[in-house]
């Protein structure tokens, strides 16, 4: 039987795992770990405390904190090598560094990843994508494979990396730059709020105790990543409450089964799912009053642990929903999210304006006014130059002059500037065509690609712009352009697609409406070593497809893709994370 043709990230996972266990095997007896505090979370991905315990780490420290315990003979240090000046999480800043620094390390790191997978898997047969710095991607894997096939020890192993891959479709590579405005609206999945309020790191996130409890005596052996760990006093793992705080970390991955349902719903379905599964368990609960054999009694002790980890799961997410539902029924949140949605469906924005003066007289996070500014911004081509003026002074005047920073890094973003700007030169003005390839124009998009749905369910979704109650995220629907052609000529207009068209065929007007550039690259290997790949791997499964977004993907964006999958049948492998709250 042929192998079946799903990536699985998890062995990915399990090679890091391995290479940090064998670096513990390798100094014998008790040790010492000090860790970088920007690799504590990434390492508590893939490594439990209790697993580093069993392999001789006595005591965690944080490299920052300077406190390391020297009386132990074996001391490892883990941390980045680069300059201290440099050393900061890579994905958390890849926004920054790509589009206002310029720094191109990102980029390098990415397509190094990339090219790993490809040396495992094979190469991708197909290398689409759209922006400036996703073709920078594309040359670098291409440059990498170039070096890899003149290198003199070039192994049989590697040289099979160097065929195209017979389980994998093609790799989508998405330039975060060519849609900004789809991060900056608020997220309304359940995990897309949970980031909005509480913010996701390394799949955890940091909640109140009184709302989701306090943690269980075995938390620290069962998923608590290494900066729980007593880091000042050189102690080992402490509980997942945050010593001196009433914080606890809630694990959010598929390994919680209830979270597995609810994270890709719209929040406006999520206390109908919740309270199903509550009159579930109850019913299930109350069944062993019912048994009446030994066997029927034994079934239920045995479901008895899967009975309480669901109820426990349930509290956690049950408290988080509640307070989750005080948040979206704020006036704060109904405003801002009704300025957004006008500015998205494409509204005159001059009637938005008295809306966000409001909010800044109500003193609103700056982050929120400014998310609504630089939507409007990106969407019409800057703003015009008097009201520029006013909102610049109204946000230095109600926020303080030390935001006069954060306004130019904005403007050199082309993110928030006047239309008097040069930099806004570029930017196509609403209700034109404007030029192709150097800003994306919404207006003309908007309706090419059907970015607005009036008519989408969030109880049983029929379009991705369920995630944003009615808006569809432009960086999804030019995967659709890929993936799902037959699907949007339901509503669009395509040239001359049919069901055969690879690439951006079809969708060609469309995508010279959206910045950067555009490029579709086939990869091919030898006729013999294709066709034993072939041979060996066998053929009629269903193939992955890579989407990678250089410089950040939402949750909500990535709720947006599995329901492709989900509808394709397929298997779409999303990469990178961003929120707009870390612009």
């Amino acid at each position: 039987m042929a192998p079946q043709a799903v990536f699985d990230t998890g062995e990915v996972r399990d090679k890091a795992r391995r290479d940090l266990l064998y670096l513990l095997e390798a100094v014998r007896g008790k040790k010492n770990l000090v860790i970088e505090k920007s690799l504590a979370g990434p390492i508590g991905t893939i490594a439990k405390v209790s697993t580093l315990q069993d392999y001789g780490v006595d005591k965690f420290f944080f490299l920052e904190n300077g406190n390391t315990d020297t009386s132990q003979t074996n001391v490892i240090f883990v941390a980045r090598g680069e300059c201290g000046r440099h050393a900061q999480d890579i994905a958390d800043e890849t926004f920054q560094d790509l589009y206002l620094a310029k720094d191109p390390t990102a980029s390098f790191l990415l397509a190094k990843a990339l090219m790993g997978i490809q040396q495992c898997h094979g190469l991708f047969p197909r290398i689409i994508g759209k922006g400036d710095n996703a073709k920078r991607v594309a040359e670098l894997l291409d440059r990498f494979r170039q070096e890899l096939l003149a290198g003199e020890d070039v192994s049989d192993a590697s040289k099979v990396g160097l065929t195209p891959s017979t389980t994998t479709e093609s790799v989508i590579i998405i330039d975060r730059e060519v849609d900004l405005v789809t991060p900056l609206l608020t997220q309304l999945t359940y995990e897309g709020l949970i980031d909005e309020l509480y913010g996701i790191q390394n799949n955890q996130t940091d909640v109140d105790s009184t709302i989701v409890g306090a943690a269980a005596a075995s938390t620290s052996s069962g998923g608590a990543q290494p900066a729980s760990a007593s880091a000042s006093a050189g102690g080992s793992a402490s509980s997942g409450v945050s010593s001196g705080t009433r914080k606890r970390k809630i694990q959010l991955d598929s390994s919680d089964k209830l979270y597995e349902e609810l994270r890709d719903a719209n929040f406006a379905i999520v206390g109908g799912l919740l309270n199903k599964v509550a009159r579930r368990l109850q019913s299930d609960y109350e069944g062993r009053h019912s048994t009446r054999t030994t066997a029927e009694l034994r079934d239920f002790v045995q479901k008895l642990p899967g009975y309480q980890a669901e109820q426990a799961s349930l509290k956690i997410h049950a408290g988080i929903v509640e307070e989750i539902y005080k948040y979206t029924r704020s006036d704060e949140f109904s405003s801002l999210l009704e300025v957004q949605q006008n500015l998205a469906a494409g509204a005159d924005p001059s009637a938005q304006f008295e809306a966000i003066e409001e909010l800044i007289a109500r003193d609103t996070p700056l982050n929120q006014v400014l998310r609504l500014l630089c939507i409007y911004s990106c969407i019409s081509g800057g703003i015009k130059p008097k009201e520029y003026d006013q909102f610049r002074r109204l946000i230095l005047e109600g926020y303080g002059y030390q935001h006069l920073l954060t306004l130019q890094n904005l403007e050199t973003l082309q993110m928030f500037l006047p239309r008097s700007s040069p930099l806004a030169g570029m930017i196509p003005m609403a209700g034109s065509a404007g030029a192709t390839g150097t800003k994306t124009n919404y207006t003309f998009l908007r309706k090419q690609l059907r970015l607005i749905v009036d008519e989408v369910s969030e109880q049983d979704p029929n379009d991705i712009a369920y995630v944003y109650s009615g808006y569809a995220p432009l960086s999804v629907r030019l995967v659709q352009c890929i993936l799902q052609k037959q699907y949007l000529l339901t509503f669009t207009k395509g040239n001359g697609v049919t069901s055969g068209s690879q690439g951006w065929r079809g969708f060609d007007e469309a995508v010279k409406h959206v910045r950067g550039q555009t490029f579709d690259i086939l990869q091919k290997g030898e006729d013999k070593a294709v066709k034993a790949r072939a041979l060996l791997s066998g053929s009629g499964n269903k193939k992955t497809v890579f989407v990678v977004f250089v410089g950040g993907i939402t949750f909500t964006e990535i709720a947006a893709l599995r329901y492709i999958a989900r509808k394709e049948e397929g298997e779409l492998t999303p990469a990178t994370i961003v929120s707009a709250l870390e612009y």
